[in-house]
């Protein structure tokens, strides 16, 4: 099975190491933010331009992913 490219990127040196966006300064937990505080994806690609709607997807696709192996591995 193919590797998705990464979309984040965690960087000593780009707001402490905080992760982020590839590509940019924008932290993934603000996706995060936006969804908890019951934004829609649009509505954070419009806060941010610089995430292209892939990389957003792939991060929550990722997420997603991760909860489910952790789960099956409970």
């Amino acid at each position: 099975m193919p590797t998705k490219p990464s979309v984040v990127h965690s960087d000593p040196e780009i707001l402490s190491g905080t992760p982020v966006f590839l590509g940019t300064r924008v932290p993934v937990k603000s996706l995060f933010d936006y969804i908890e505080g019951g934004d829609t994806l649009d509505e954070f690609l419009r806060q941010f331009p610089s995430v292209k709607r892939e990389q957003a997807i792939a991060v929550l696709e990722l997420a997603r992913d991760t909860l489910l192996t952790r789960a099956r591995s409970a």
